[in-house]
């Protein structure tokens, strides 16, 4: 295994002895710890507006025109029924969704945001980007977007 340049970024402040470990070239580590970056940066830009990712996610989701199900949602989001359950009902009392009868099974909900969600969702999507910008500020454009590529295609 190759070790991990610390020549180009510098290593976390004390842990540097950690780098040598062959922990720092396993995907699903680096994928995992870069993931709790960026969503530690997300979550402190969205605290100000009263969110966290998984309660962007949901209203950005449910602002997009497609009325996702909650079960959809829930798929979507790979997150548990009873947490999407808690978000919806969190935004919804907040006003920024709304839950309707699907009319193509009126036994089910979907989820669709209100105008107060959509301007909300203006200024939470300005927030997730400079937190993006924070979090990937050591690629380039054009490396951003491969990772952006790479990782779709991982997820989906």
């Amino acid at each position: 295994m190759t070790q991990p340049s610390t020549t180009e970024i510098p290593p976390p402040e004390g842990l540097e002895r950690l780098l040598g470990s062959p922990l720092v070239t396993e995907i699903e580590f680096l994928t995992a710890r870069a993931r709790a970056l960026g969503s530690a940066k997300a979550n402190a830009l969205l605290a100000p507006l009263d969110l966290k990712i998984r309660s962007y996610a949901v209203l950005s989701l449910a602002c997009s025109g497609a009325a996702p199900s909650q079960r959809e949602l829930a798929e979507f989001l790979l997150l548990d029924p009873s947490q999407i359950v808690a978000l919806v009902d969190g935004l919804e009392q907040r006003g920024l969704v709304k839950r309707e009868t699907d009319p193509q099974d009126r036994r089910s909900k979907v989820i669709k945001g209100t105008a107060k969600g959509r301007r909300l969702l203006a200024q939470a999507a300005a927030a997730t980007q400079q937190a993006e910008d924070q979090a990937m500020g050591n690629l380039s454009p054009t490396e951003r977007a491969q990772l952006r590529d790479l990782l779709r295609r991982i997820a989906f």
